[in-house]
C-alpha cells in the first residue's frame, strides 16, 4: 500500500451535490414523512454532513483500514487484553441474516432461536465459572464490574448492612477502583507482597465489619495466580464481606479451575477477550456477570429463562437492580462467544488455556536473560518485564515504538503501575512458535540497537504512516471535534 496519499477526514472530501445512494421511484401512495414520523423528527436541521459518493466512501475507509494493525496480520501482544485470533466461523455465524437482522423490539415468540442462544451461553458461562446466576446485559468489562458491585451493594442493603469499604490490591485492573467508587464505596488499596500476591497476614489484620468486599483480578496484572485464593475468600467471608473476581484474565483459567469453587461470590467475564470477538478501538464488547445464588435475585432484568421447550424474558424480579443495558446486551458478541465455546468444547477450552500459558512462559524463558523480570513467581498467560536493563537512556516507550518498525504491535507499556517502566506481554494461545521467535529476535535486535545506536530507537518509528507523536500535547490539548 502506498502511504504517500495523505488521507483526509471524510468531512474534507465533501463535494456539494455528490450522493452515495440511489433509491427507486416510490410505487405506493406517498405520505408526508413529517406526519408519519412527527414524534421522531429532529427539531433542528442537521448541518455540515459530508456529501460523498459511494466510491469516495469505499476508498476512504479502505485506505484507512490499511493503516491499522490487526490480529489477522500477526502477533498482537497487548498484556491484559487477550488479543487472540478470532476464528472466521464465529464471524460467519454472527452474519447469518436470521441473527444479524433481528429487531430488538421483536416479540418473544418470533425470536426463540435468539433466546435459546442467550440461554445456552448463560448456562455455559455458569458451568465454566462454577456460578449459579448470570446476566448478559453489560456491554463491556468495566460495565460488568460496575454491575457486579451493584449486586453486592443491593445484597448488603437488603440485609440492612451499611459497610462502605472495598479493598483492592495494587495488582488489580485499573478500572476496579472506579467501578467500586461509582457503586458508592470508599476504596482502600492493599499492597502486594514480594511474591506479587496479596499479603494474607496483612489482610487478616485489616479485615473487619466495615469492609463490604474485596475486588481481586485473578490472575493479577503481574500474570501471577493468587496462590492463597481460597484462604483469602475465607478471610473476607469470616467478617461478612463478599469476594468480587475480575474475570478479564479468564483465558488463563478456563477449563482448569472454577472461581465459584474458590469461594468467589460474583465476577464479570470479557466475551470479547476470552471467547473470541474482534475488539479494540472502542468495541464491540460484552461483559457478562455471573454470581452465586445469594446474589441472583438482584441481577439486572430481564433474565432469559426456559419454560418447558420455550424461552422467555423474566421481568418479574422484585429485587433486581434494574436494566444496565438497552434490550438484551450486545447480542452478536454473545453469538460469537457461544459459537467459540461450542466449537472448542471443554477439551478445546482447556487446551487453549494450556497453550496461552505455554506461550507466555516460552517468551519469559527466552527474554528473562536480557530483559529484567521484577517478579520471579510463576506466571500464567502473560509476563511482565521492567525497563531496568535498557541502555543509554532508551525507555520502555522507545522500545515499544521501535517494535512497530519490526512489524509488531507494541505490548502494553507502563502497566501495571507497581512495575517501573513495565513491558506487559500476552501472546495468547493463537500464536505459533515461529511468530514468537520472530518477536524474540526483534526484542534482541532493538536492545542491541539501544547499545550501539540509541538515537535510532529513540526516534522510532521510522516506517509507519505516522511517526512519533507528542503524546503530552495530545493529552493536554486533544482535538476531538473537526469543527472545534
Amino acid at each position: 500500500m502506498n502511504h504517500a496519499i495523505e488521507e483526509k477526514l471524510i468531512f474534507e472530501i465533501d463535494k456539494e451535490g455528490r450522493e452515495g445512494y440511489t433509491l427507486p421511484e416510490c410505487d405506493v401512495e406517498e405520505v408526508s414523512a413529517k406526519e408519519v414520523l412527527k414524534d421522531l423528527l429532529r427539531k433542528e436541521e442537521i448541518k455540515s454532513l459530508p456529501e460523498v459518493s459511494e466510491v469516495d466512501v469505499v476508498r476512504h475507509f479502505t485506505r484507512l483500514s490499511t493503516y491499522n494493525y490487526a490480529v489477522d496480520y500477526g502477533l498482537y501482544p497487548l498484556g491484559s487484553c487477550t488479543m487472540k485470533y478470532n476464528p472466521k466461523i464465529n464471524e460467519y455465524v454472527a452474519r447469518l441474516e436470521g441473527l444479524s437482522f433481528i429487531h430488538p423490539l421483536e416479540s418473544e415468540d418470533k425470536i426463540q432461536g435468539a433466546l435459546e442462544i442467550l440461554y445456552k451461553l448463560g448456562e455455559s458461562l455458569k458451568e465454566i465459572t462454577g456460578m449459579d446466576g448470570v446476566t448478559l446485559q453489560p456491554s463491556a468489562g468495566a460495565q460488568g464490574e460496575f454491575t457486579g458491585m451493584q449486586l453486592i451493594r443491593a445484597y448488603l442493603n437488603d440485609i440492612k448492612d451499611s459497610r462502605k469499604i472495598v479493598l483492592i490490591p495494587d495488582s488489580a485492573h485499573g478500572t476496579n477502583p472506579a467501578s467500586a467508587h461509582f457503586a458508592g464505596y470508599t476504596i482502600e488499596e492493599i499492597k502486594s507482597g514480594a511474591d506479587g500476591c496479596v499479603d494474607v497476614d496483612y489482610l487478616k489484620k485489616r479485615m473487619n465489619e466495615d469492609v463490604a468486599a474485596i475486588m481481586l483480578t485473578v490472575p493479577n496484572t503481574l500474570g501471577i495466580f493468587e496462590k492463597n485464593i481460597k484462604e483469602i475468600c475465607e478471610i473476607i467471608h469470616s467478617k461478612g464481606g463478599l469476594v468480587y473476581i475480575d474475570g478479564a484474565n479468564l483465558n488463563a483459567l478456563m477449563g482448569k479451575t472454577k472461581p465459584g469453587d474458590w469461594g468467589a461470590d460474583v465476577m464479570h467475564l470479557n466475551l470479547h477477550k476470552t471467547f473470541s470477538t474482534p475488539h479494540g478501538g472502542g468495541g464491540p464488547g460484552s461483559g457478562p456477570v455471573v454470581c452465586k445464588s445469594h446474589l441472583s435475585p438482584f441481577l439486572p432484568k430481564p433474565v432469559v429463562i426456559k419454560k418447558g421447550d420455550k424461552y422467555a424474558f423474566d421481568w418479574n424480579r422484585e429485587k433486581s437492580i434494574g436494566k444496565v443495558h438497552a434490550f438484551y446486551g450486545h447480542f452478536l458478541v454473545c453469538v460469537r462467544a457461544l459459537c467459540y465455546i461450542e466449537t472448542m468444547g471443554l477439551k478445546g477450552l482447556c487446551e487453549a488455556t494450556e497453550r496461552a500459558a505455554l506461550n507466555a512462559n516460552y517468551l519469559r524463558k527466552k527474554l528473562e536473560g536480557i530483559l529484567d523480570l521484577p517478579y520471579k513467581a510463576r506466571t500464567l498467560h502473560e509476563v511482565i518485564f521492567s525497563d531496568k536493563n535498557l541502555q543509554n537512556g532508551v525507555t520502555t516507550m522507545d522500545l515499544a515504538k521501535r517494535l512497530i518498525d519490526y512489524g509488531f504491535h507494541p505490548p502494553t507499556v507502563y502497566f501495571p503501575l507497581i512495575v517501573h517502566g513495565a513491558i506487559m506481554v500476552e501472546p495468547t494461545e493463537s500464536e505459533p512458535k515461529e511468530e514468537l521467535d520472530r518477536f524474540i529476535e526483534a526484542i534482541k535486535s532493538i536492545l542491541k540497537e539501544a547499545e550501539e545506536n540509541p538515537e535510532l530507537v529513540k526516534s522510532a518509528p521510522h516506517t509507519s504512516y505516522r511517526k512519533r507523536l507528542d503524546e503530552v500535547l495530545a493529552a493536554r490539548n486533544p482535538k476531538v471535534n473537526f469543527f472545534g
